[in-house]
C-alpha cells in the first residue's frame, strides 16, 4: 500500500499515478532508434515504436474524441493505444510554470521523444509550437493523424467501453435540436440539472429544456440513504421518466449528478448519461443558456418493476458480505485524511476512521472535492490512470467491487466511472461511513494501513 500525504494536490496525484501507469511507457526496450532530425513520423514508424519507453504519444484532441466519440469522420473512435490525453483546451490561460508542471505530471518530459497527433492538423501544430516555446526539442509530429491510423483496423486503438454514456456538449445540443438519433429507442429524452435544495443555480441559467432535480427527492435524512423504492418510482413518474427514456444528467457538481445516475440505474432507467465536465463544459462550448423554469409532464407507468437493478446499490449486510469475500473489495472513496482517521470529513459526522478491511480508492482534498478523478477542466480523468491508481490497492475489474464514501455522492461518481470502463460487478454501498460508524459493533480502523 502506498502512503499519501494529506490534501495532496492534483498535480502530485497525477505524478504518483503516472509512475505506476504503464499504458504508454512501461514496455521492453526497443532496438530501433528515433531519428530526431525528421519532424514528421510515419504511420509505419509510429506503429513500430509504440512500445519504446523513450516515446510518449500525446493526443491533443478533445476528451470526447479520446474517449471514443467519432467527431471528425474517423473510421474508429478512441485513441492510439498507449497515448496520453492532453487536449489543447487545457493550455488556455495557463501560466507557463503551471503548464510545465501539468505536462510533466502526464509524463510529457524533455528527456522523452514526444509524438503529437490530432485529426486535421490545427491542434497538432499549435501543440508543437507550444512545446517549442517551452524548450522541448525532442518531439515528432504524426501528420497523418488519427484519420489514417483509425482507417487501418490492424493498428491498435483503445476507447472507454461505454464512452457514449459520458456525453459532450455538442451531443446534447444536437439532441435538443432533434438532430441526434443516438438515443435509446424508446420514449424520448429528459435533461436534468441536479443539485441539493432549491434550484438556485438552475434559476441563474440552465441547458434549454432541462428540469431541476432536487437530491432531497432521491435521498433522505438522517443517513442520506436513498429514499424508498416507491418514492424513487414516484419521482421518476412525476418527471416523465420511464425505463426507456434517455436521461441526461449534469450539474455544477458532478457528484450530485452521479448520485442521481446511480439511483436511476438502480431503479431501471436503461439509458442514463452524464455530461462530462458539467454545466461549465456547456457554457465553455458557447451553447445557449435559458433561465425559464421548465415544468415536467408526468407519466402513469415506469414500465418495469422498481428496482430493476437492485445489485447497483447495497446496504450494510451486503457490505459485510463483500468484506468477507476474498474476490471482492469494499472501496473507500474518501480523502486520505478521512481514510486514516484524521477527520470524519463532515461537520455532522462525529466518528473518525475507516471501515475495517476497506481499501482506499482515492478521492480528493476533502469530502467535497474529487481531484483524483478529474482533469483540470473538471472532466473525467483518463480512465487508464484511474485503473492504475485502483490497481495499487488491488481494486480490479475481475472482482466484485462496491464503492462508498460518507453518504453516497463521491462513491456514485466512481461507480459511474467504473461503469463507463465496462466493469460489470459494481455497486454503491449506500450507508457508507455515516451508517457504518453509527453502530459501535461494526469494526473500524484508523491510522496508516499496515
Amino acid at each position: 500500500m502506498k502512503k499519501r500525504s494529506m490534501y495532496l494536490p492534483l498535480i502530485l496525484v497525477l505524478v504518483m499515478s503516472f509512475l505506476t501507469f504503464s499504458g504508454c511507457n512501461a514496455a521492453k526496450e526497443k532496438d530501433e532508434t528515433i531519428d530526431q532530425g525528421k519532424m514528421n513520423i510515419s504511420t509505419k514508424e509510429l506503429a513500430e515504436q509504440l512500445d519504446n519507453p523513450e516515446l510518449v504519444v500525446v493526443d491533443v484532441r478533445s476528451e470526447a474524441s479520446y474517449n471514443g466519440w467519432q467527431l471528425e469522420g474517423e473510421a474508429r473512435g478512441g485513441h492510439i493505444e498507449g497515448a496520453i490525453d492532453f487536449p489543447m483546451s487545457w493550455t488556455k490561460d495557463v501560466k507557463e510554470k503551471d503548464l510545465k508542471l501539468m505536462l510533466e505530471a502526464k509524463g510529457i518530459t524533455t528527456d522523452k521523444t514526444i509524438v503529437v497527433y490530432d485529426t486535421k492538423g490545427n491542434q497538432r501544430s499549435a501543440m508543437v509550437e507550444l512545446l517549442t516555446g517551452l524548450g522541448y526539442e525532442n518531439f515528432r509530429s504524426y501528420d497523418a493523424g488519427i484519420e489514417e491510423w483509425a482507417a487501418d483496423e490492424n493498428l491498435p486503438m483503445n476507447k472507454l467501453v461505454n464512452y457514449e454514456k459520458l456525453v459532450h456538449p455538442a451531443w446534447i445540443n444536437e439532441l435538443i435540436k432533434g438532430e441526434n438519433p443516438d438515443t435509446y429507442p424508446g420514449k424520448g429524452y429528459k435533461i436534468f440539472e441536479v443539485s441539493w435544495g432549491e434550484p438556485k443555480e438552475y434559476n441563474k441559467g440552465h441547458i434549454p429544456g432541462a428540469l431541476h432535480l432536487d437530491t432531497n427527492l432521491i435521498e433522505e435524512e438522517p443517513l442520506w440513504n436513498r429514499v424508498s423504492d416507491a418514492d424513487i418510482e414516484a419521482m421518476l413518474l412525476a418527471n416523465g421518466v420511464t425505463y426507456d427514456t434517455t436521461v441526461v444528467l449534469y450539474g455544477s457538481d458532478t457528484t450530485a449528478a452521479a448520485r442521481a445516475a446511480s439511483i436511476m440505474m438502480y431503479a431501471g432507467v436503461e439509458d442514463v448519461r452524464l455530461l462530462n465536465g458539467g454545466f461549465e463544459a456547456w457554457k465553455a462550448a458557447g451553447f445557449e443558456v435559458e433561465t425559464e423554469a421548465q415544468k415536467p409532464e408526468p407519466v402513469k407507468g415506469f414500465g418495469v418493476k422498481v428496482p430493476a437493478h437492485p445489485e447497483y446499490i447495497i446496504d450494510t449486510e451486503e457490505a459485510k458480505a463483500i468484506l468477507a469475500d476474498d474476490n471482492a473489495e469494499l472501496v473507500s472513496i474518501r480523502s486520505w485524511a478521512e481514510y486514516i482517521g484524521e477527520t470524519s470529513g463532515y461537520t455532522y459526522i462525529e466518528p473518525k476512521g475507516r471501515i475495517d478491511g476497506a481499501v482506499w480508492g482515492h478521492a480528493g482534498s476533502d469530502a467535497y472535492h474529487m481531484e483524483d478523478f478529474r482533469n483540470v477542466d473538471n472532466t473525467m480523468r483518463n480512465y487508464h490512470e484511474i485503473e492504475a491508481i485502483w490497481k495499487e490497492w488491488n481494486i480490479t475489474s475481475d472482482k466484485k467491487v462496491s464503492f462508498f464514501c460518507g453518504t453516497g455522492w463521491r462513491a456514485s461518481e466512481t461507480f459511474f466511472d467504473a461503469y463507463l470502463m465496462g466493469w460489470d460487478n459494481i455497486s454503491v454501498y449506500d450507508g457508507g461511513w455515516y451508517e457504518w460508524s453509527m453502530d459501535p459493533s461494526n469494526p473500524v480502523e484508523s491510522g496508516e494501513p499496515k
